[in-house]
Order: structure tokens, then sequence, then C-alpha cells
């Protein structure tokens, strides 16, 4: 694969690392080894003439002058060419105990400069650096030579080493993120994998909840005429709906794509997605299992081809804890990179599909291909039309989608020949379908506003979440993850009754009104909860992924038995993968969220358990036999008011620790709740009961 390795020296513990991980790699793939110097005599030479006015009055005679720069000019050009080829002996002694080929080069000029101009000028495959050199101090990060030529250089791969330990195990992780340049990096992994016998990861992140911070904080500075323009109502009904699983099942995309690729190759690797900021997802993940290798493209798939190196490049390259590879190498899957969809549309779906305006059918068709998918359709009719658009829009939103479909037809207007631009079609045919979703959303019903309204129409949904990838599917049971591809039995329902138990437990409710209007409520225990994540920008992105996770199930209310585990994670820097692929075991976050949901695998010690990431933060402990026997009540609700009573019976007895004798006594009190509950049918007083909060 590489058949030039370019190695610059200056007999730094870096350098030396990067001679002997080069001459292992030239060994692999029977490479010819470049070691290199540059030297700045030059620069020496300029100093010493600045410095010449302070020298004693006997040297400012002009001929003794000339003669003491003769000296300096051959001391200095002399001694620095020695030490050159010192440092270029060590590459030679390395490659020739290895049986290697070696080429020196001695150059001189400023370093950054003379190096990207060798490496250009001479187009080798691989260049290894070493991060930092001679110069380097407690605080360093990254040297400053090798940050110049890593921005410089276009068409090599740049290794820079981090890690001064020998590189010959651990496994080698690729982030990719769909453009050449991440494919090409693949690629490059999936050779030295092969080569170095070392297993290979791709991971992929994606962030669902930048819009929703940041849309906090506009909504904040806008009067009431800007806000309208945003119609954040509907910006966040796009992005729960359709943007976020989108970008999911993208990112997704180019993780299948990755094991494809590695299958062709005779190969195979894990893939993991990620759900957050890329750079701050990708480096809890490295430093959580710090790997060997983390190869990253120069730039990513949304920048400019002329940008010197894409900014999650560069935070990765300064913070990462191991080595780093960055790819110059470009490659473009022979397949699309967007997944296949094997579903058929009849021909009345397709004509009624080219009825919608033109700026809003692509998301229409996305959106009604997903929802088929989750539902198990492999044709595409008006009835999964309807039925899509149903599971879309708001009530009453398709009467006026007919109505407007109407209006336009009476006009004799030309639906194809309308211009894509929202302005000029208002122009034409009156309120624009994201101006009547507008008036549906804002229409207010007698009582309850309508965003309010729609909240509670979406309580009423069953809820189900897929045990592969955490996607949350509404309505009927999926049959399919549109997603992973996981099928119905990997789906789960959300039983939110334990949240409405922890919501009365926990007290007193805090009601913020989102940037969209909907009213979100904190109980007082998950409000002072979250203060453990760092205020400002940190608090803001943990805030707008619980409510936006929340939001996404339906709830409309924040407990702490909900928080726990997000907030945990930001306070802590855990990584957590949302998906990971088939055989290696199920996804950290969509356990999480099943366990906390369905309140399941609780221990009461206040530390994960193994398997599910769930936490519980009060302070009992269980034993074995207890925690089995409570195992035994009906899963959910019933079982969550059991442990409730148990251990509020613990409480008035004064013991911190649940024995089985205690869950018994615990269990015999539930019983009696449980019988004259269900006689009664009266829940509310049960729970109040149960809590000690007084009425519900």
């Amino acid at each position: 694969m590489y058949k030039t390795i370019y190695i610059p020296v200056d007999n730094s513990d870096h350098s030396n690392t990067a001679v002997d991980i080069g001459v292992h790699m030239a060994k692999a793939f029977g490479s010819k080894i470049v070691g290199s110097h540059v030297y700045a005599a030059k620069m020496h030479d300029k100093r010493f003439k600045q410095m010449e006015a302070g020298l004693p009055e006997e040297y400012h005679d002009e001929k003794e002058l000339d003669r003491q720069r003769q000296i300096h000019d051959s001391l200095i050009t002399r001694g620095l060419q020695i030490i050159t080829d010192s440092y270029l002996d060590y590459v030679d002694k390395k490659c020739n105990e290895a049986n290697l080929p070696i080429e020196r080069r001695s150059l001189e000029g400023r370093n950054w400069k003379v190096l990207a101009e060798d490496i250009n000028t001479n187009g080798y495959e691989l260049v290894i650096m070493g991060a930092l050199g001679v110069g380097a101090v407690k605080d360093s990060v990254i040297g400053s030579n090798t940050e110049r030529v890593v921005r410089r250089v276009r068409n090599s791969d740049m290794l820079i080493i981090k890690n001064t330990q020998p590189m010959t195990t651990g496994k080698i992780v690729v982030a990719v993120d769909g453009s050449p340049y991440s494919f090409g990096g693949l690629m490059t992994g999936l050779q030295l994998g092969k080569a170095l016998n070392m297993p290979v990861e791709a991971i992929a992140a994606f962030d669902p909840y930048f819009h929703y911070a940041a849309f906090h904080s506009i909504s904040g500075v806008l009067n009431e005429e800007a806000g309208k323009v945003f119609r954040f109502k509907e910006q966040e009904k796009l992005h729960e709906e359709i943007i976020d699983s989108g970008l999911a099942k993208i990112y997704q995309s180019h993780l299948d794509i990755s094991r494809e690729i590695a299958q062709a190759e005779q190969t195979d690797v894990k893939t993991t997605l990620l759900d957050g900021k890329a750079f701050e997802k990708i480096i809890q993940y490295v430093r959580k299992d710090v790997p060997a290798l983390l190869i990253v493209g120069r730039i990513g798939v949304h920048s400019d081809e002329d940008m010197d190196i894409g900014s999650n490049t560069e935070n990765l390259l300064r913070s990462a804890p191991c080595n780093v590879l960055i790819s110059n190498r470009k490659y473009v899957p022979p397949i699309d990179t967007q997944a296949e969809y094997t579903i058929a549309w009849t021909e009345e779906a397709l004509r009624r599909m080219e009825k919608i305006p033109v700026f809003a059918r692509g998301v229409a068709k996305t959106a009604i291909h997903r929802y088929a998918i989750e539902k198990g359709h492999t044709i595409i009719s008006n009835t999964v039309v309807d039925a899509a658009v149903g599971h879309i829009l708001p009530k009453g939103a398709m009467d006026a989608m007919r109505a407007l479909g109407g209006n336009l037809d009476a006009a004799g207007i030309d639906r194809d020949k309308m211009q894509a631009d929202e302005a000029v079609t208002k122009d034409l045919m009156g309120p624009t379908l994201s101006g009547i979703m507008t008036q549906i959303v804002e229409e207010k019903p007698k009582a309850v506003d309508a965003s309010t309204q729609a909240y509670l129409d979406r309580m009423s949904q069953n809820y189900f979440v897929c045990d592969g990838c955490g996607y949350i599917g509404k309505g009927d049971a999926p049959v399919k993850c549109p997603v992973c591809s996981a099928d119905g039995t990997k789906f789960k329902q959300v039983d939110r009754k334990v949240f409405e138990v922890a919501a009365t437990a926990e007290g007193e409710l805090e009601t913020d009104l989102a940037y969209d209007d909907v009213p979100m409520q904190w109980t007082k225990d998950a409000k002072e909860a979250i203060r453990a994540v760092p205020a400002g920008f940190q608090r803001r992105r943990a805030k707008a992924k619980i409510e936006k996770t929340a939001r996404k199930l339906g709830m409309t209310t924040i407990t702490l038995e909900y928080a726990a585990p997000m907030i945990k994670e930001a306070a802590s820097e855990d990584y957590t993968p949302i998906f990971a692929n088939k055989g290696t075991g199920t996804s950290a976050e969509a356990t999480a969220t099943l366990a906390a949901v369905n309140g399941n695998g609780s221990h009461g010690n206040g530390t994960p358990e193994a398997g599910n990431g769930h936490v519980t933060l009060d302070p009992y402990t269980w034993s074995v036999e207890a925690q089995a026997r409570l195992e035994r009540a009906p899963e959910g609700f019933m079982r969550d008011c059991t442990k409730a009573l148990i251990v509020k019976h613990a409480e008035k007895i004064g013991v911190t620790h649940i024995t089985i004798e205690v869950a018994s006594e615990g269990i015999e009190q539930a019983k009696d709740y449980m019988a004259e509950a269900m006689k009664t049918g009266n829940l509310k007083d049960m729970i109040a009961d149960l809590t000690g909060k007084g009425s519900a």
C-alpha cells in the first residue's frame, strides 16, 4: 500500500517512536524509508549579525568582523550538518537492522516550510511525524512544525505519533461521515488492520440535539415578528418526525457501507453509531477505550475542497490520546451512500406525490418511505400515504391539505410550474403548506392551546423504542426499524406510568415554555440534579438532549428517574453509543432508555447495572435474594409500586440494606395496597398514599 514512508526526525521521543513505527509498517508493506532532517543555518547567520553590535570593541574592525562571520558560518553550518547526520544515522541503523532500503535527506531552511515542499514535491504516500519535538514542555499539545506541515500537505497520508509506546497491539478506529476522505481512511484502516493484525472499528456521529439548543438561544432574542418567520413549531415538528431519524438513517447507512466495503476486502468491522456533536462523541469514545490508531479524513463531508483541515479533525488531532492518521486518500464506494429502499409505489400514489409543492416533495417522500418501512409495507399505496401523513401531521391537517388541493384545482393552477420559492408560491396559492400547518397548530380549542393539545394527542399514542438503535416509533407496533433494519420483535413498548409515579414522588414541578411554546415541566429533583453539569453550553446541551428525547416519547414532564442517566453522561463525559452492529451487544443508550422508561434493572445502589446503563440515585442496597423476589412482581407499574412500598417499609424500620425478610414484609403490605387499588380503581389515591405527597 505504501511504497515510500517519509519520516522527519529530530531525536525527540516522539520522533524516535515514529521511526520504530515506520520500520514496523515498512516491513509489513515492503516500503522504502526516507529519513529527513531540516537545519536552519541561515537563521543562525541572521541572528549572529543581529548580535554583532553587542560584541566587544576590538571586534568592531571590519576585517575582524568578516573573519568572525566566516568562522561562525563554518562552525554553524558544519555543526548543524553533523547533528543532522547523527539524527539520520539512527534511522539508518533501524532500517539496516530490518533489512529495509533507506534514503537520507539533509535539508536547509525553515523546518515546516521545507518539509511541506519536500513532501508535496515528491508525493510520498505516507508521512510519519512526532506530535511533539525537542522543544516540547509539559503543557504542549501539538508541535507548531507538525501542525503547519499537516495543514499544507494535500496528497500524502499523515500519521501523527502522540503515544510513545510501540504500535504493535490494540485496535484501529476509523471515523466515517460519508465523505470520500473518510471512506479513503476506511480503506487505509482495513489494509493496515490486515498487515498489522489489528481489528478495525468504524464509528459515525450525528447531532440531533444541536437545533433544539440553538433554537432556544435564538428564540430568546427574536421579536414576535421575527419568531413567525422562523416558525419554530413547524421546525421542531419537522426535526422530531423526519430530520433526526433521517440523519440517523444516513449515518447508519455510512456504517452499513463501511461493513460492505470491509466484507469486499475479505474482512469485517465492528460499527458504532454515536449521537451528539461529532468531535465530542468521538473523543469520548476513544478516551473510554484507547485505540492504537484513530483514522480521520483531512476534511469532512460538509467542507470545501480548498480547506486545509476540518474542524473535527483539527480538534481530534490536538485532543486524542492515541496516534492519529489524517487521511488524504479519497475513495468513493461503488454503491449509493444512502440506504437503498426496496419498496414499490403504486402509480396512484406517485401521481399524488407529484401534486405536493416542489419545496416539500422530497421531505414528504422521505417521511412516507420511513413510515412504510417501520410498519412493514412493501408497496406504498394511497392508503399508506394517508396513514403516513396522518401519522406526521397534527389533527385536522389532512382535511386542510385536501381543501388546499381542491382550491388549486378549481383555480386552474398548474402545480408543476410552481416555483419552489415559498414567497412566490404564497402569491399563487394563498397560504403555503407551512402556513396551513401554522394555522392548524395555532388554532386554539376551548381551554387548551394548540401546542399543548398536540402533545396531549401524542401522549395518547403508543410509543415503541428499538432495542437496536433507539429509534422511536408511534401508533401501531413497528414491523421493521427504518434506521437499523431490526425486526419488530426488537421494539419494546414504552410504559410512562413509572414516570407519573416518579413525578408525584419527586414533588413540586416547575414549568418552562420551550422555544416552540410547548410547556415542559421539570421536577424539583431533576432541576437540582442537572446542576451537576457545568453551567453554560454544557448544561444547555444536556438540557436540550433530555427535553428532546422526552418529547420524542410524548412526555412533557422531566423526572430525575428519566434524566439521571443523561445527566450522569454529561457530567462525567462517558460516551454513549446508540447503535452497535449486529452481534456486538445491545446499545447502551437504547437499553438505558428502556430501563428508565420501564423501570427495570434498578438495584438501588447508585451504580449502573451491568449491561443496561440504568442508574438509580437512592441510598438503598438490595441483597440478591431480595432483588430476585422483587422481580417476581409483574413488570412495569406494579413492580415499581411494589418496590416503592418495600423502600417505604425499610425507611419505616430504619434500614438501608434490604434483605429478603425486609422485602417480604414490604410485599405483604404491597398486596393489600394493590388489592384495594384494583377494587376501587382509585389509582390517584393509591399513588398519594404510596408517596406520602398528599392528593395526586
